[in-house]
């Protein structure tokens, strides 16, 4: 549910294919995000998962699942 969602919202940002998008996808590399990019990430998953993101948490993530990961343990920790 968490990885579907998170895939919707990175397909709507980047105007990709949901298919293209998989755990695996580097957010960098793959989709090409920068600084301005990984910031509009943070605040679109902070906003639809009601979570608090630090910069500093975020960026020592570099795919979709770590991502993922991230948000599954942080609502678990809120939850």
């Amino acid at each position: 549910m968490i990885y579907e969602k998170v895939r919707e919202l990175l397909a709507s940002q980047f105007e990709l294919e949901i298919s293209k998008i998989t755990k695996d996808t580097d957010i960098v590399g793959d989709l090409g995000a920068d600084s301005l990019d990984l910031v509009e990430m943070i605040m679109m998953l902070e906003e639809e998962f009601g979570i608090v993101i630090t910069d500093e948490a975020i960026y020592g993530y570099k795919t979709v699942g770590e991502i993922t990961a991230f948000i599954e343990n942080m609502l678990d920790k809120n939850g």
